[in-house]
């Protein structure tokens, strides 16, 4: 039963989710909340693994909630899944992309999905902040690390354009200095 919902809760997450990996989150979280799968922290997580590990964030982040919930076969399932509408979506869009991508009302629905797209992304980063404390008001050792971590890690992003790889291994170490 638990595949089974796994295989329908990815696939539909897979069908209607645009705008890449890190839009998608949020509804994962919703989901994986809503079935009680994974605890809020152990999703923040996975999230930070699924992140960290080569390929599609969204794609790792449903195998790691399939093998969380049923293991090797929920791993299997969930990636399956969450593919399925990707591949079929690409097969089409690539027969008609030729003939469609001049169209107006097309380039305007892509123009109309960007804002959504950047929204459902700061929402996901929201979340994870509240999740891990770094909004709320109680001053702690541990939130005003988290929020140096995060305010260097931006800084070296934006004004010297480290490579993203870079700064997550800092990070980790910096982590693992502080709070082990």
């Amino acid at each position: 039963m638990v595949l089974w919902q796994l295989f329908k809760t990815f696939f539909w997450i897979g069908l209607v989710s645009f705008g890449g990996g890190y839009a998608m989150i949020p509804i994962i979280s919703s989901e994986v909340t809503r079935f009680g799968w994974i605890p809020a922290e152990q999703f923040t997580n996975l999230i930070a693994i699924s992140g960290m590990s080569p390929g599609p964030i969204a794609t790792n982040s449903a195998i790691l909630v399939g093998y969380s919930t049923s293991g090797i076969a929920g791993a299997i399932i969930s990636a399956i899944a969450i593919l399925i509408p990707s591949i079929i979506l690409v097969i089409l869009i690539a027969s008609f992309f030729k003939r469609m991508h001049d169209n107006q009302y097309v380039q305007s629905m892509f123009y109309g999905l960007k804002p959504i797209v950047t929204s459902l992304v700061i929402y996901a980063s929201i979340s994870f902040a509240l999740s891990n404390d770094l909004l709320t008001f109680n001053i702690s050792y541990r939130m005003v690390s988290l929020l140096v971590i995060f305010g260097l890690s931006l800084f070296v992003l934006i004004k010297y354009r480290w490579h993203p790889l870079y700064v997550i291994i800092l990070s980790g170490l910096v982590g693992v200095a502080l709070y082990s």
